[in-house]
């Protein structure tokens, strides 16, 4: 058996309009901001966390580091299962398993303990992004995926600016009550089994042809690409931008952490004003031309912050650098799910998330390299050498 091209479901309408309406939609928000949820809403509480059960502060990351782990090392496995047995199959005891081991978190008081729930948690969470991406791959097409892709972008990137806010709220009361909110993923999960309408895999192949073919859509030149393009993203993203920016705003302008969070989280605002877009730029131009555009805007943003003269024109830049992540990322995704077999759809975007993961590890790496070599200014310009490499990379090697 040879994979075929994904299509959605043919009775499905393709018009956008009133799509922010559909409930299974709705509920794939849901299911987003709940995979988000596990890191943005609880580093707030990181110092008094510290403080209070006397770790060593090279020590508080892990709590991230085993939150993680999870999805790069399970999500192709999970996307496997979810490819074979269903996709509701994989969500509803990932989402419950998140809910209560992350709830759990916020009755430990001893860090061991808290570091083996969140080990527990990350494994329910390291399927729940990949697998809310497939599901608007298995239920819409057309300009309704890039638009339901679209507004995805824009509700996480809602969630990504405001859970810290909420987390912080939370850790004035106690350090322990931001790890409260997790219990959120329990009613989702429900909603999940209850109340989502996708469809799921019709018969299970064998597992020998099932690995077979999916290595062969695996190697597919344009999908490696997209690979390529989604660790990229997330290079700059976490290199260039969310580890070195701080540092050189605190550096350049002597600013409190407060106004540092502000000048981030503009970041998070264009790219969720651009993302609900995307849909109508998707008309004008191709998820390809849109991808090669938005690493035009990444090497822009980058090439201008070194420059700026204060922190209002620093905006500038940081507004760019959200545009491109606004109109890049759903647009790798809708390729992803218009290039993938659906009875690989959802290994093809564990997969992807795993680049995801590569990406968010290999940036701080790779710009930490240019910091020491040059400066913080070298981050920024080497994050524009890198940006220009992946575009010509992404346009003339794989051929898209």
């Amino acid at each position: 058996m040879q994979p075929t091209a994904n299509n959605a479901p043919e009775n499905a309408p393709q018009t956008p309009k009133g799509l922010i309406q559909d409930q299974n939609l709705l509920i794939i928000f849901a299911i987003a901001l709940i995979a988000i949820l596990g890191v943005s809403s609880v580093t707030p509480t990181f110092p008094r966390l510290a403080d209070a059960l006397e770790v060593p502060p090279q020590n508080i990351g892990l709590l991230v580091t085993v939150f993680t782990f999870p999805t790069v090392v399970l999500g192709p496995v999970l996307g496997f299962l979810a490819d074979q047995f269903g996709r509701r199959k994989i969500l509803v005891p990932s989402l419950l398993l998140f809910g209560i081991a992350g709830t759990a978190c916020a009755f430990a008081r001893d860090f061991n303990l808290l570091l083996l729930l969140r080990l527990l948690q990350g494994i329910g969470a390291a399927s729940l992004l990949s697998l809310s991406i497939t599901l608007i791959g298995d239920l819409y097409s057309g300009d309704r995926r890039t638009t339901a892709m679209g507004y995805n972008a824009s509700v996480t990137s809602v969630g990504t600016a405001s859970y810290p806010i909420v987390g912080g709220a939370l850790a004035s009361m106690g350090w322990y009550y931001p790890f409260a909110l997790p219990i959120l993923a329990i009613p989702v999960g429900l909603l999940v089994l209850f109340a989502l309408h996708n469809p799921e895999p019709k018969a299970r192949l064998n597992l020998q042809e099932y690995l077979r073919n999916a290595l062969i859509v695996l190697k597919n030149r344009q999908i490696l690409g997209l690979f390529l393009a989604s660790a990229a993203n997330f290079v700059l993203l976490y290199g260039a931008y969310v580890t070195y920016l701080p540092q050189l705003i605190e550096e350049s302008f002597q600013t409190s952490t407060f106004t540092i969070g502000l000048m981030l989280s503009s970041v998070s605002v264009a790219i969720a004003l651009t993302s609900s877009q995307v849909g109508n730029l998707a008309r004008r131009f191709s998820p390809q031309t849109l991808i090669r555009i938005s690493f035009g805007f990444y090497g822009l943003a980058l090439l201008l912050v070194p420059f700026m003269p204060n922190l209002l024109l620093l905006l500038i830049p940081t507004t760019l650098f959200g545009v491109g992540l606004g109109m890049g990322f759903p647009s790798i995704q809708t390729l992803l799910a218009e290039l993938s077999p659906r009875q690989y759809l959802a290994t093809v975007m564990s997969v992807n998330g795993t680049f995801f993961g590569i990406g968010q590890t290999l940036g701080p790496v790779m710009m930490g390299l240019a910091f020491a070599m040059g400066g913080i200014n070298s981050v920024f310009f080497a994050g524009v050498g890198f940006a220009i490499a992946v575009s010509i990379i992404f346009r003339y090697c794989v051929c898209m």
